[in-house]
């Protein structure tokens, strides 16, 4: 048996994102084969480390160099010597660029490195910023690889970033669908219960600004009494949110429920799952809530109008008051609901399954490491 692959991990943030559990799927996949050293450029946020396999070997060192801080040839060349301890460098987001810059200007007898780009925060939610642009054009040339989960980013990488295809690889989020077959859990959510005849309207998102979480309170709003929304998810808009709840009169059918974990427990708890954000690309929710049976609001952000099943596909709108019109559209037709939810599940089967991408992934990083098969399940 091999020795395990030293693998690097460049992050943003180790909170409890999405992108953050992917990686820990990985992780956990992965077993023995690998032994894990994640870095943070805000080493407080750590949240995802609790969901790492007692069994898998992860470290978070204190004294490796720091990934925040301004542009410096002095802060590039100890990262890019750090990364020499390593078999493969993982980089995900903006937040790790500087990692990737380091590997450009320092890349000789360096690893390989695979950079992960997942989308954009408030502040490229509208368009992209322009210096971000042409930085990765100058620190990309050096990558083994550029992956992307959403036909939207493949598009950007290529136009945006330069990138030519051969350096670009689509894998799509995966999820363990069978988990979702199985009866939800009745107190999974906390404060939750169902009164007769409600109409749950339910979504899973980190509440920031780029979520827009408002926009839904609104759109809520405005549908009938029994019509209720559930928030899954914490962050620094939470306040805004009560407020715009307040305001719009409905504070007592809006649920703020907090962050909850393995979300196959308690998805199928929502009659219709809405999605409010201004910036997206692949929404694992989306692929959590169309394994659950649930037809899906949204406006037409990333990939979703494309995720989703074909008759799904009409209630993902551009225009500003479409999300209201979805879900009034879906919390008066309970037989539309369902057929909606049918057809939903059957795709995310089709296409959604936790097993095929991690065996993307361990595909291509065995092949980064130079044995496609070095970290694939025996």
């Amino acid at each position: 048996m091999s020795e395990p692959a030293r693998i690097l991990h460049l992050h943003s943030t180790f909170s409890l994102g999405g992108k953050e559990a992917r990686a820990v799927r990985l992780m956990n996949a992965f077993e023995g084969r690998a032994r894990h050293t994640i870095l943070s450029a805000m080493p407080e946020e750590l949240g995802a480390r609790d969901a790492i396999d007692s069994t898998v070997f992860a470290e978070f060192p204190a004294d490796a160099p720091s990934l925040a801080g301004k542009p410096g040839l002095g802060r590039y060349r100890a990262l890019a010597d750090y990364m020499r301890r390593f078999d493969l460098v993982l980089s995900y987001n903006w937040g790790a660029m500087d990692g990737v810059m380091a590997h450009r200007l320092f890349g000789a007898g360096l690893p390989p490195i695979i950079h992960h780009e997942d989308g954009f925060n408030a502040d490229e939610a509208d368009r992209l910023k322009t210096k971000r642009s042409v930085f990765r054009r100058l620190a990309f040339p050096t990558l083994y690889k550029l992956v992307v989960p959403s036909d939207r980013l493949r598009a950007i990488a290529r136009s945006a970033w330069k990138q030519p295809e051969s350096r670009v690889r689509q894998i799509a989020n995966g999820i363990p669908l069978a988990r979702y077959a199985a009866a939800r859990e009745a107190d999974a959510i906390p404060g939750f219960t169902r009164g007769p005849d409600e109409i749950i309207v339910g979504t899973i998102a980190g509440l920031r600004a780029v979520k827009d979480l408002p926009r839904l309170v609104r759109a809520v709003a405005a549908l009938p009494s029994h019509v209720r929304l559930v928030i899954v998810g914490e962050g620094p808009e939470r306040a805004a949110i009560e407020a715009e709840a307040a305001r719009c009169g409905i504070a007592g059918r809006v649920l703020l429920a907090g962050f909850i974990d393995r979300p196959w427990r308690y998805v199928g708890h929502f009659d219709i799952f809405a999605l409010s954000s201004r910036s997206e690309q692949f929404p694992i929710s989306v692929v959590e809530a169309m394994a659950a049976g649930l037809p899906v609001a949204s406006p037409a952000v990333g990939d979703v109008a494309t995720m989703v099943s074909e008759p799904n596909a009409p209630l993902i709108g551009s225009a500003h008051g479409s999300l209201r019109a979805a879900l009034e559209t879906l919390a008066t037709d309970a037989a539309r609901r369902e057929s909606i939810g049918a057809a939903n599940r059957e795709k995310a089967r089709a296409r959604y399954d936790e097993g095929r991408m991690i065996a993307a992934y361990a595909a291509l990083y065995g092949e980064a490491l130079g044995n496609p098969g070095r970290l694939a399940d025996k």
